[in-house]
């Protein structure tokens, strides 16, 4: 299933945390934090401004960000697990 965000926002994979540190020891799920990295996976079709024009993006597909804790909406598509926000809501984008 493919979904095409509207507008400013942006669909966003979250990347998970590893289960087990670096001393073997093995983190429940419920002790996770959650995830504050994601991977744009799409982008919208654009923020209009008063005069009509787009607004270009400053993400693009493949971008790393930085995003709130508990900020845009969770979905599950095909299984996996995805945010849309907009995209004022993301915090920066992640030099690799």
């Amino acid at each position: 299933m493919k979904i095409q965000p509207l507008g400013d926002r942006v669909l966003v994979e979250p990347v998970k945390e590893k289960e087990v540190e670096k001393g073997g020891i093995i983190i429940p799920d419920t002790a996770k934090e959650k995830p504050q990295q994601g991977k744009v996976i799409a982008v919208g079709t654009g923020k209009l401004d008063d005069s009509g024009k787009k607004i270009p993006f400053n993400v693009k597909k493949g971008d790393k960000i930085l995003m709130p804790k508990y900020g845009g909406t969770e979905i599950k598509l095909d299984g996996r697990e995805y945010q849309i926000m907009r995209e004022e809501d993301i915090l920066g984008i992640l030099a690799d």
